[in-house]
């Protein structure tokens, strides 16, 4: 528990700030004097949506290559699954909604559905879901099916650590130099923007469970107190009190499955931290994704990290440094420098 009010802090004082930073930018993007809630998947006037592929073939196909310039065994396991007939990625009418990766016990070959549309949305969705397929192969040769069934905090790490990896390759989708680099701010600030919202969540479980008495008044009173301590000073709320009152409920986790949302936060950070071993020796970064991933359910959560090269840690030292390095990041994506 005082782990997770140490994630809850160390957000509020190393990422929040880096989200105020992001909304500005964006508020003076679109050259409004406030930004809202609803702007912030806005572009200005002008701008086009980005269209990094046509059709689902399309997007393996690049994805592929893209894979392929990260690791060959990468790109291999999409081969695979494309001669084996296992995407069914194309929306069309009547079609379930909804991306996922599926595993299939028999041929260690899963499944990977989604709704792709062209956007630039379904390129993340892709090598998201291609992580957790490589996941699939690479946990599929031990030796018991209970071994292969792994933390959610590592499975997300495996797909999560793969949309930042694979970025360095994604001009494979793009031939527009801006068109990549817009695509890679996206990414990253949505990296960062997530972590407040995460920690609102978790900060309110414990609230909700510690307090198992409450009323009504004190649930919409303390659910207002934390969602605004994680609210950006630079999004202006105002007029929408009673909406907001109730937006805990649009978070199914909390009906659902009671305290799983942090392990989103514990997993980015894990992604995070690969990514910035990958920015400083790729092949190593590489060598401890593929190591801590064929693990499976073999080792503890701890064993699995510290496999993957990775700190187990929700320190407010450890996060700062983490976001220090996606705000740095996010600058060379922004500014990049001219040689």
């Amino acid at each position: 528990k005082e782990d997770c009010f140490q994630f809850h802090e160390a957000v509020k004082t190393s990422a929040l700030p880096l989200v105020d930073f992001i909304y500005d930018r964006k508020r003076q993007k679109l050259g409004l004097q406030n930004l809202r809630p609803w702007d912030t998947e806005a572009e200005p006037a002008g701008i086009t949506p980005l269209t990094p592929f046509q059709t689902g073939d399309e997007l393996v196909e690049k994805t592929i290559e893209c894979f392929r310039r990260l690791d060959p065994f990468f790109a291999d396991c999409l081969v695979k699954m494309r001669e084996m007939n296992r995407f069914d990625l194309d929306s069309r009418k009547g079609k379930a909604p909804g991306g996922y990766n599926c595993p299939l016990e028999e041929t260690g070959a899963p499944f990977i559905f989604m709704n792709a549309a062209g956007q630039m949305s379904d390129v993340t969705t892709m090598v998201h879901e291609g992580g957790h397929a490589i996941h699939s192969f690479l946990a599929h040769k031990l030796p018991l099916t209970a071994f292969k069934q792994y933390p959610m905090e590592i499975a997300e790490v495996a797909s999560m650590a793969m949309e930042l990896m694979s970025m360095d390759y994604w001009d494979v989708y793009f031939d527009n130099e801006e068109d990549l680099r817009r695509a890679k701010e996206h990414q990253l600030e949505r990296v960062i923007t997530i972590f407040p919202w995460i920690a609102t969540i978790d900060k309110f479980q414990h609230w909700v469970y510690e307090n198992p008495e409450h009323t009504l008044e004190e649930r919409a009173e303390n659910w207002r107190r934390i969602v605004n301590d994680y609210t950006s000073i630079s999004m202006d709320v105002s007029g929408l009190e009673e909406f907001r009152k109730f937006s805990w409920q649009r978070q199914l986790h909390l009906f659902e499955v009671p305290f799983y949302y942090i392990e989103y936060g514990i997993a980015q950070l894990g992604a995070i931290g690969l990514w910035k071993q990958f920015k400083e020796n790729k092949g190593a970064a590489v060598q401890h994704y593929t190591d801590a991933l064929a693990l499976g359910g073999t080792k503890t959560l701890p064993e699995l990290y510290e496999a993957a090269g990775l700190k187990f840690s929700l320190s407010p030292e450890h996060i700062a440094d983490l976001m220090l390095f996606v705000n740095e990041e996010l600058k060379n994506v922004t500014h990049p420098k001219v040689s």
